[in-house]
Protein backbone atom coordinates (compact mmCIF):
# COMPACT_ATOMS: atom_id res chain seq x y z
CA UNK A 1 0.00 0.00 0.00
CA UNK A 2 2.50 2.38 0.58
CA UNK A 3 4.55 1.47 -2.40
CA UNK A 4 1.67 2.24 -4.36
CA UNK A 5 0.72 5.39 -2.70
CA UNK A 6 4.03 7.02 -3.16
CA UNK A 7 3.96 6.73 -6.80
CA UNK A 8 5.12 9.70 -8.69
CA UNK A 9 1.66 10.85 -10.69
CA UNK A 10 3.68 12.50 -13.56
CA UNK A 11 4.41 8.87 -15.03
CA UNK A 12 0.65 8.18 -14.69
CA UNK A 13 -0.36 11.58 -16.61
CA UNK A 14 2.52 10.32 -19.06
CA UNK A 15 1.09 6.95 -19.71
CA UNK A 16 -2.61 8.05 -20.01
CA UNK A 17 -0.88 11.22 -22.69
CA UNK A 18 0.82 8.23 -24.78
CA UNK A 19 -3.15 6.35 -24.69
CA UNK A 20 -2.08 3.51 -22.87
CA UNK A 21 -4.55 1.14 -21.88
CA UNK A 22 -4.81 1.02 -18.36
CA UNK A 23 -3.86 -2.76 -18.07
CA UNK A 24 -0.63 -1.65 -20.00
CA UNK A 25 0.19 1.63 -17.19
CA UNK A 26 -0.55 -1.28 -14.55
CA UNK A 27 1.98 -3.69 -15.68
CA UNK A 28 4.35 -0.88 -17.34
CA UNK A 29 4.20 1.64 -14.08
CA UNK A 30 2.10 0.47 -10.96
CA UNK A 31 3.62 -3.14 -10.28
CA UNK A 32 7.30 -2.41 -11.61
CA UNK A 33 6.63 0.62 -8.47
CA UNK A 34 5.54 -1.75 -6.28
CA UNK A 35 7.90 -4.55 -7.07
CA UNK A 36 10.35 -4.57 -3.67
CA UNK A 37 7.21 -4.14 -1.71
CA UNK A 38 4.72 -6.86 -3.14
CA UNK A 39 8.36 -9.34 -3.25
CA UNK A 40 8.47 -8.58 0.55
CA UNK A 41 5.20 -8.68 1.66
CA UNK A 42 5.10 -12.55 -0.06
CA UNK A 43 7.95 -13.37 2.17
CA UNK A 44 6.96 -11.96 5.39
CA UNK A 45 3.77 -13.93 4.72
CA UNK A 46 5.36 -16.99 3.93
CA UNK A 47 7.57 -16.91 6.48
CA UNK A 48 4.91 -16.01 8.88
CA UNK A 49 2.62 -19.09 7.95
CA UNK A 50 5.61 -21.77 8.49
CA UNK A 51 6.23 -20.11 11.80
CA UNK A 52 2.59 -20.04 13.11
CA UNK A 53 2.16 -21.80 16.11
CA UNK A 54 -1.22 -20.36 18.14
CA UNK A 55 -3.57 -21.68 15.41
CA UNK A 56 -1.88 -25.05 14.31
CA UNK A 57 -1.74 -25.89 18.08
CA UNK A 58 -5.72 -24.83 18.29
CA UNK A 59 -7.09 -26.15 15.44
CA UNK A 60 -5.19 -28.22 13.63
CA UNK A 61 -5.60 -31.16 15.27
CA UNK A 62 -3.49 -34.13 14.39
CA UNK A 63 -1.63 -32.01 11.62
CA UNK A 64 1.93 -31.50 12.34
CA UNK A 65 4.02 -28.55 11.28
CA UNK A 66 6.82 -27.93 12.17
CA UNK A 67 6.60 -25.31 15.12
CA UNK A 68 3.80 -27.37 16.90
CA UNK A 69 6.65 -30.25 16.16
CA UNK A 70 8.69 -28.01 17.84
CA UNK A 71 6.43 -27.51 20.82
CA UNK A 72 5.77 -31.41 21.31
CA UNK A 73 9.11 -32.63 21.01
CA UNK A 74 10.37 -29.98 23.85
CA UNK A 75 7.28 -29.68 26.33
CA UNK A 76 6.10 -32.94 25.33
CA UNK A 77 8.70 -35.46 25.09
CA UNK A 78 11.67 -33.28 26.86
CA UNK A 79 13.56 -33.76 23.53
CA UNK A 80 15.70 -30.66 23.32
CA UNK A 81 18.10 -31.82 20.67
CA UNK A 82 15.36 -32.71 18.44
CA UNK A 83 13.64 -29.32 18.67
CA UNK A 84 16.62 -27.74 18.06
CA UNK A 85 17.18 -29.53 14.95
CA UNK A 86 13.65 -28.54 13.65
CA UNK A 87 14.09 -25.24 14.67
CA UNK A 88 17.32 -24.82 12.43
CA UNK A 89 15.15 -26.21 9.66
CA UNK A 90 12.87 -23.04 10.10
CA UNK A 91 15.65 -20.69 9.81
CA UNK A 92 15.86 -21.81 5.86
CA UNK A 93 13.42 -19.38 4.93
CA UNK A 94 14.89 -16.38 6.64
CA UNK A 95 18.13 -17.03 4.70
CA UNK A 96 16.59 -17.75 1.03
CA UNK A 97 13.81 -14.33 2.33
CA UNK A 98 16.82 -12.34 2.60
CA UNK A 99 18.37 -13.28 -0.55
CA UNK A 100 15.67 -12.66 -2.44
CA UNK A 101 15.26 -9.08 -0.93
CA UNK A 102 18.81 -8.10 -1.22
CA UNK A 103 18.43 -8.82 -4.84
CA UNK A 104 15.46 -7.10 -5.37
CA UNK A 105 16.94 -3.57 -3.54
CA UNK A 106 19.69 -3.76 -5.98
CA UNK A 107 17.21 -3.12 -8.92
CA UNK A 108 15.06 -0.93 -6.42
CA UNK A 109 14.55 2.71 -8.10
CA UNK A 110 13.26 5.52 -5.73
CA UNK A 111 10.03 6.37 -6.53
CA UNK A 112 9.83 9.65 -4.61
CA UNK A 113 12.30 12.20 -5.41
CA UNK A 114 12.51 15.81 -5.16
CA UNK A 115 10.01 16.34 -8.12
CA UNK A 116 7.65 13.96 -7.06
CA UNK A 117 3.85 14.13 -7.28
CA UNK A 118 1.58 11.49 -5.41
CA UNK A 119 -0.71 9.92 -7.75
CA UNK A 120 -4.16 10.54 -7.18
CA UNK A 121 -5.98 7.89 -8.60
CA UNK A 122 -9.87 9.08 -10.44
CA UNK A 123 -12.90 7.59 -9.39
CA UNK A 124 -14.33 4.81 -11.37
CA UNK A 125 -17.71 3.98 -10.86
CA UNK A 126 -17.88 0.19 -11.72
CA UNK A 127 -14.58 -0.84 -10.72
CA UNK A 128 -14.42 0.56 -7.48
CA UNK A 129 -18.38 -0.91 -6.50
CA UNK A 130 -16.48 -4.17 -8.17
CA UNK A 131 -13.74 -3.94 -5.31
CA UNK A 132 -16.35 -2.79 -2.04
CA UNK A 133 -18.25 -5.94 -3.30
CA UNK A 134 -15.55 -8.10 -2.57
CA UNK A 135 -13.85 -6.65 0.16
CA UNK A 136 -17.48 -6.52 2.15
CA UNK A 137 -17.12 -10.33 1.29
CA UNK A 138 -14.10 -10.78 2.71
CA UNK A 139 -14.81 -8.93 5.85
CA UNK A 140 -18.41 -10.69 6.10
CA UNK A 141 -16.66 -14.05 6.47
CA UNK A 142 -13.94 -12.51 8.95
CA UNK A 143 -16.80 -10.46 10.89
CA UNK A 144 -18.53 -14.29 10.59
CA UNK A 145 -15.82 -16.24 12.82
CA UNK A 146 -15.84 -13.42 15.10
CA UNK A 147 -19.32 -13.03 15.92
CA UNK A 148 -19.46 -17.08 16.22
CA UNK A 149 -16.45 -17.04 18.93
CA UNK A 150 -18.78 -13.67 20.46
CA UNK A 151 -21.70 -15.53 20.61
CA UNK A 152 -19.87 -18.69 22.07
CA UNK A 153 -18.75 -16.41 24.84
CA UNK A 154 -22.59 -15.21 25.83
CA UNK A 155 -24.03 -18.45 26.61
CA UNK A 156 -23.77 -20.99 28.60
CA UNK A 157 -22.46 -24.16 27.59
CA UNK A 158 -22.66 -23.83 23.37
CA UNK A 159 -24.37 -25.75 22.03
CA UNK A 160 -26.77 -27.35 24.49
CA UNK A 161 -27.67 -24.38 26.63
CA UNK A 162 -28.07 -21.31 24.30
CA UNK A 163 -29.09 -19.30 27.52
CA UNK A 164 -27.19 -15.87 27.40
CA UNK A 165 -25.03 -15.08 30.70
CA UNK A 166 -21.94 -13.03 31.32
CA UNK A 167 -20.32 -15.04 33.85
CA UNK A 168 -17.98 -16.26 31.64
CA UNK A 169 -16.28 -13.14 31.94
CA UNK A 170 -15.73 -13.11 35.73
CA UNK A 171 -12.21 -13.96 34.82
CA UNK A 172 -10.76 -13.84 38.71
CA UNK A 173 -12.60 -17.02 39.14
CA UNK A 174 -11.46 -19.20 36.35
CA UNK A 175 -8.12 -21.03 35.61
CA UNK A 176 -6.15 -17.90 33.96
CA UNK A 177 -5.03 -14.93 35.33
CA UNK A 178 -7.91 -13.04 36.00
CA UNK A 179 -8.46 -9.42 35.05
CA UNK A 180 -4.73 -8.37 35.68
CA UNK A 181 -3.21 -10.59 32.96
CA UNK A 182 -5.34 -7.80 30.44
CA UNK A 183 -3.87 -5.10 32.24
CA UNK A 184 -0.50 -6.60 31.82
CA UNK A 185 -1.13 -7.16 28.33
CA UNK A 186 -2.03 -3.64 28.24
CA UNK A 187 1.23 -2.53 29.42
CA UNK A 188 3.21 -4.68 27.32
CA UNK A 189 1.41 -3.34 24.37
CA UNK A 190 1.94 0.13 25.04
CA UNK A 191 5.84 -0.55 25.70
CA UNK A 192 6.06 -2.34 22.67
CA UNK A 193 4.55 -0.20 20.18
CA UNK A 194 6.75 3.01 21.85
CA UNK A 195 10.41 1.34 21.94
CA UNK A 196 9.76 -1.19 19.33
CA UNK A 197 8.82 1.61 17.34
CA UNK A 198 11.73 3.52 17.84
CA UNK A 199 14.35 1.11 17.70
CA UNK A 200 13.13 -0.54 14.75
CA UNK A 201 12.98 3.02 12.97
CA UNK A 202 16.58 3.80 13.75
CA UNK A 203 17.58 0.28 12.80
CA UNK A 204 16.48 0.58 9.47
CA UNK A 205 17.15 4.30 8.97
CA UNK A 206 21.13 3.34 9.86
CA UNK A 207 20.93 0.39 7.57
CA UNK A 208 19.34 2.06 4.53
CA UNK A 209 20.87 5.55 4.65
CA UNK A 210 24.19 5.01 6.47
CA UNK A 211 27.03 5.12 3.93
CA UNK A 212 29.74 3.52 5.73
CA UNK A 213 30.47 0.04 6.77
CA UNK A 214 28.39 -1.94 3.91
CA UNK A 215 29.42 -5.22 5.27
CA UNK A 216 27.80 -4.60 8.53
CA UNK A 217 24.94 -3.20 6.70
CA UNK A 218 24.67 -6.14 5.04
CA UNK A 219 25.08 -8.25 8.17
CA UNK A 220 22.56 -6.19 9.92
CA UNK A 221 19.40 -6.71 7.09
CA UNK A 222 20.43 -10.41 7.56
CA UNK A 223 19.70 -10.58 11.54
CA UNK A 224 16.57 -8.26 10.89
CA UNK A 225 15.07 -10.89 8.60
CA UNK A 226 15.67 -13.81 11.20
CA UNK A 227 13.12 -12.97 13.54
CA UNK A 228 10.22 -13.75 11.01
CA UNK A 229 11.35 -17.04 10.19
CA UNK A 230 12.34 -18.35 14.30
CA UNK A 231 9.19 -19.59 16.01
CA UNK A 232 8.14 -17.86 19.20
CA UNK A 233 8.82 -20.62 20.87
CA UNK A 234 12.17 -21.19 19.56
CA UNK A 235 12.19 -17.80 21.19
CA UNK A 236 11.27 -18.33 24.26
CA UNK A 237 13.36 -21.23 24.87
CA UNK A 238 16.42 -19.73 23.80
CA UNK A 239 15.16 -16.64 26.32
CA UNK A 240 15.29 -19.37 28.90
CA UNK A 241 18.18 -20.35 28.58
CA UNK A 242 20.19 -17.60 28.32
CA UNK A 243 18.30 -15.10 31.12
CA UNK A 244 17.76 -18.14 33.92
CA UNK A 245 21.11 -19.02 34.34
CA UNK A 246 22.31 -18.24 37.83
CA UNK A 247 25.65 -16.62 36.57
CA UNK A 248 24.32 -14.05 34.09
CA UNK A 249 24.15 -10.61 35.39
CA UNK A 250 20.80 -10.53 33.07
CA UNK A 251 19.24 -13.27 35.48
CA UNK A 252 16.95 -10.39 36.97
CA UNK A 253 15.11 -9.77 33.80
CA UNK A 254 13.63 -13.18 34.28
CA UNK A 255 9.81 -13.63 33.97
CA UNK A 256 9.71 -9.29 34.41
CA UNK A 257 7.80 -7.06 32.16
CA UNK A 258 11.17 -6.36 30.56
CA UNK A 259 12.27 -9.39 29.36
CA UNK A 260 8.68 -9.54 27.35
CA UNK A 261 9.13 -6.08 26.33
CA UNK A 262 12.38 -7.05 24.61
CA UNK A 263 11.38 -10.95 23.53
CA UNK A 264 8.34 -9.17 22.18
CA UNK A 265 10.40 -6.34 20.14
CA UNK A 266 12.69 -8.82 19.03
CA UNK A 267 9.90 -11.81 17.83
CA UNK A 268 8.12 -9.14 15.73
CA UNK A 269 11.04 -7.12 14.42
CA UNK A 270 11.19 -8.00 10.82
CA UNK A 271 7.93 -6.78 9.78
CA UNK A 272 8.54 -3.63 11.23
CA UNK A 273 11.64 -3.40 9.50
CA UNK A 274 10.73 -4.46 6.18
CA UNK A 275 8.13 -1.56 6.39
CA UNK A 276 10.37 1.34 7.47
CA UNK A 277 13.25 0.12 5.00
CA UNK A 278 10.57 -0.05 1.84
CA UNK A 279 9.20 3.82 3.10
CA UNK A 280 13.29 4.87 3.64
CA UNK A 281 13.99 3.06 0.21
CA UNK A 282 11.30 5.35 -2.38
CA UNK A 283 13.06 8.47 -1.07
CA UNK A 284 15.42 10.22 -3.59
CA UNK A 285 18.95 10.34 -1.86
CA UNK A 286 18.93 14.01 -3.04
CA UNK A 287 17.30 14.67 0.17
CA UNK A 288 20.78 13.77 1.85
CA UNK A 289 23.18 15.30 0.01
CA UNK A 290 21.08 18.53 -0.47
CA UNK A 291 21.47 18.71 3.23
CA UNK A 292 25.07 17.63 3.18
CA UNK A 293 25.56 20.56 0.84
CA UNK A 294 24.20 23.13 3.11
CA UNK A 295 26.11 21.90 5.87
CA UNK A 296 23.38 20.63 8.02
CA UNK A 297 23.86 17.50 10.40
CA UNK A 298 21.85 14.32 9.50
CA UNK A 299 19.44 14.60 13.04
CA UNK A 300 18.18 17.59 11.53
CA UNK A 301 17.52 15.89 8.09
CA UNK A 302 16.33 13.01 10.19
CA UNK A 303 13.86 15.01 12.33
CA UNK A 304 12.89 17.55 9.82
CA UNK A 305 12.28 15.26 6.81
CA UNK A 306 12.56 11.85 7.02
CA UNK A 307 10.42 11.22 9.85
CA UNK A 308 8.07 13.85 8.36
CA UNK A 309 8.28 11.98 4.92
CA UNK A 310 8.10 8.20 6.78
CA UNK A 311 5.44 9.13 9.74
CA UNK A 312 2.51 6.70 7.87
CA UNK A 313 4.56 4.30 7.96
CA UNK A 314 5.98 4.82 11.85
CA UNK A 315 2.33 4.99 12.70
CA UNK A 316 1.83 1.86 10.98
CA UNK A 317 4.95 -0.16 12.94
CA UNK A 318 3.34 0.95 16.43
CA UNK A 319 0.11 0.12 15.92
CA UNK A 320 1.34 -3.17 14.56
CA UNK A 321 3.64 -4.05 17.17
CA UNK A 322 0.37 -2.94 19.47
CA UNK A 323 -1.90 -5.31 17.95
CA UNK A 324 0.72 -8.40 18.02
CA UNK A 325 2.13 -8.01 21.72
CA UNK A 326 -1.80 -8.18 22.67
CA UNK A 327 -2.13 -11.17 20.81
CA UNK A 328 1.30 -13.01 21.22
CA UNK A 329 1.34 -16.43 22.96
CA UNK A 330 4.38 -18.79 21.17
CA UNK A 331 7.12 -16.81 22.88
CA UNK A 332 5.74 -15.44 26.28
CA UNK A 333 4.44 -18.47 27.16
CA UNK A 334 7.73 -19.59 28.45
CA UNK A 335 8.97 -16.39 29.82
CA UNK A 336 5.95 -14.48 32.18
CA UNK A 337 5.91 -15.13 35.56
CA UNK A 338 2.92 -14.95 38.56
CA UNK A 339 2.99 -11.18 38.06
CA UNK A 340 3.58 -10.87 34.71
CA UNK A 341 1.12 -13.32 33.35
CA UNK A 342 -0.92 -12.20 29.92
CA UNK A 343 -4.12 -12.02 28.28
CA UNK A 344 -3.12 -14.40 24.95
CA UNK A 345 -1.70 -16.72 28.09
CA UNK A 346 -4.68 -16.85 29.94
CA UNK A 347 -6.90 -17.88 27.00
CA UNK A 348 -3.93 -20.99 26.23
CA UNK A 349 -4.28 -22.24 29.58
CA UNK A 350 -8.37 -21.57 29.36
CA UNK A 351 -8.90 -23.47 27.10
CA UNK A 352 -6.37 -26.30 28.18
CA UNK A 353 -8.68 -26.69 31.70
CA UNK A 354 -11.71 -26.88 29.48
CA UNK A 355 -13.35 -23.17 30.06
CA UNK A 356 -13.82 -22.61 26.18
CA UNK A 357 -16.21 -19.89 26.94
CA UNK A 358 -14.26 -17.88 29.17
CA UNK A 359 -11.27 -18.44 27.14
CA UNK A 360 -13.61 -17.06 23.83
CA UNK A 361 -14.61 -14.30 26.43
CA UNK A 362 -10.88 -13.00 26.92
CA UNK A 363 -9.89 -13.66 23.43
CA UNK A 364 -13.17 -11.24 22.72
CA UNK A 365 -11.86 -8.35 24.98
CA UNK A 366 -8.22 -8.41 23.42
CA UNK A 367 -10.35 -8.32 19.55
CA UNK A 368 -12.08 -5.43 20.93
CA UNK A 369 -8.73 -4.08 22.75
CA UNK A 370 -7.27 -3.97 19.15
CA UNK A 371 -9.95 -2.31 17.31
CA UNK A 372 -9.92 0.37 19.64
CA UNK A 373 -6.48 1.28 19.48
CA UNK A 374 -7.17 0.84 15.75
CA UNK A 375 -9.73 3.36 15.47
CA UNK A 376 -7.38 5.83 17.92
CA UNK A 377 -4.41 5.24 15.53
CA UNK A 378 -6.28 5.96 12.37
CA UNK A 379 -7.65 8.96 14.47
CA UNK A 380 -3.76 10.31 15.13
CA UNK A 381 -2.50 9.37 12.18
CA UNK A 382 -5.09 11.45 10.17
CA UNK A 383 -4.58 14.66 12.64
CA UNK A 384 -0.91 14.27 12.49
CA UNK A 385 -1.15 13.76 8.51
CA UNK A 386 -2.94 17.02 8.10
CA UNK A 387 0.11 18.35 10.08
CA UNK A 388 2.99 17.28 8.28
CA UNK A 389 1.87 15.53 5.02
CA UNK A 390 0.35 18.92 3.74
CA UNK A 391 3.04 19.16 0.93
CA UNK A 392 0.81 15.42 -0.74
CA UNK A 393 -1.97 17.63 -1.38
CA UNK A 394 -0.26 20.44 -2.53
CA UNK A 395 1.80 18.94 -4.74
CA UNK A 396 -1.62 16.67 -6.21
Amino acid sequence: MAALSLADARLYEAAVALRATRRRIFTSVTLPGARYGLISATFVVFTMVITDFGAPKVIGGQFNVLATDVYKQVIGQQNFQMGAVVSTILLVPAALAFLVDRMARRRQVALLSIRAVPYQPQPHRAFDRAMLDYCAVISLLLLGMVAVSQYGALVKFFPYNLSFTLAHYDFDRKGGGGWSSYVNSIQLSLLTAVIGTAVVFAGAYLAEKGRGFRAGRAVFQFLAMLPMAVPGLVLGLAYIFFFNHPANPLNGLYRTMAILVINTVVHFYTVGHLTAVTALGQMDPEFETVAASLRQPFYKTFWRVTVPVCLPAILDIGIYLFVNAMTTVSAVVFLYGPKTELASVSVLNMDDTGEVASAAAMAMIIFYTNVVARALHAALARRLERRTQAWRRGAA
